[in-house]
């Protein structure tokens, strides 16, 4: 996945329901577009690559480029031929903006299930990670979520998005922090994280990897958006696990499952993807009650912050450590899912 900045979730490029695969690409430097057709499959060796880099070949020139442009430069004729071919073809394929996506029934449809609320969508039993009351990532936590409140007041369904960000930004990183501490493997989390799928592109909130694993995607929604909310982000793990694909080995019993998140700071939603198939871990959200009265030490309403977000934490510290360390083996893989799956 490239970290080239490209669009924002909300006006992928031009704003426009589709684009041209091509508008993307036209704004990626030579390092950025070397990354993208790594992930294409295209069968591009080192030298190929070097030949990109050393060249200066921005995306912009790389459309234009001909057999003969790849080949004067010295690249093969097989991989020349597919360049230019590959070039071609993004010329004329449409990709859709995951903001487009607002009619939760529409994705869902794919997945056999007919409904425009998330009711419908089945359950799964996520991994929970236990947090000691003690630990210092929680106590730091705690600590800045305090100092918003001083300085925000109660969270709201109205107040601004960049107030909930802050929130949300907070919860994460001490996630990161303590699943580092749990698994001994390096997260990084990156904003605004650009996803180019096979239908589907854009930006998502957060996204989280472990060496170039993609973990988790989130996206910021409102109560009264959930719905827009899910879809999107159903989108976005689907495009996602394409890229995913794209940067492994052919591989015909290849699998894989990747966890989403939906969260407006206060409620948080959990889903779980693997190929034909979408679960969320509970009906209702789990929700953390930002409230001024939580700035009294030991207070009910202290003590209800506290437990909210020890509970989501937990959740989510359990998804990136389920994620990260489970075993490279498609049939280990399904066997994992497998157990995930709720009875209830």
């Amino acid at each position: 996945m490239t970290d080239t900045p490209v669009s924002t979730s909300s006006t992928t490029a031009t704003g426009n329901e589709t684009l041209t695969l091509a508008v993307e690409i036209k704004k990626y430097d030579a390092g950025a577009l070397i990354s993208f057709l790594q992930e294409r499959g295209l069968g591009l060796d080192l030298d190929d690559e070097n030949i990109i880099r050393k060249e200066k070949i921005r995306g912009i020139d790389f459309l234009d480029m001909t057999k003969q442009d790849f080949q004067e430069y010295g690249m093969k004729g097989g991989p020349a031929m597919r360049l230019v071919k590959f070039a071609r073809d993004c010329k004329d394929k449409k990709l859709r903006a995951f903001s487009t996506y607002r009619s939760l029934k529409e994705v869902l449809e794919k997945y056999d299930l007919a409904s425009e609320g998330t009711e419908i969508i089945p359950l799964f039993t996520p991994q929970i990670h236990e947090i000691p009351e003690d630990n210092k990532h929680l106590e730091q936590c705690m600590a800045d979520i305090k100092l918003r409140l001083k300085s925000y007041g109660t969270l709201v369904l109205t107040s601004l998005e960049s107030m909930r960000n802050e929130y949300v930004s907070t919860i994460l990183h001490t996630a990161l922090r303590i699943a580092e501490d749990a698994t001994k493997k390096k997260f990084i989390m990156k904003p605004e994280y650009e996803i180019i799928g096979d239908e589907s592109s854009g930006r998502v909130d957060y996204a989280v990897k472990e060496s170039e694993e993609l973990i988790r995607v989130t996206e910021d929604k409102v109560q009264q958006k959930l719905t827009e909310g899910f879809a999107q982000n159903i989108k976005q793990l689907e495009s996602s696990f394409q890229t995913n694909k794209r940067k492994r080995k052919r591989d015909e019993d290849y699998f894989d499952y990747l966890y989403g998140v939906v969260t407006s700071a206060r409620d948080w939603h959990f889903l779980l993807y693997s190929p034909g198939e979408i679960l969320q871990a509970s009906k209702a959200p789990f929700s953390i009650e930002f409230t001024e009265e939580a700035l009294v030490e030991n207070s009910e309403e202290d003590k209800t912050l506290r437990k909210g977000v020890k509970k989501v934490l937990s959740i989510i510290i359990g998804l990136l450590e389920d994620r990260a360390c489970v075993e490279d083996k498609s049939e280990r893989k399904r066997a994992r899912i497998e157990k995930y799956r709720s009875k209830k």
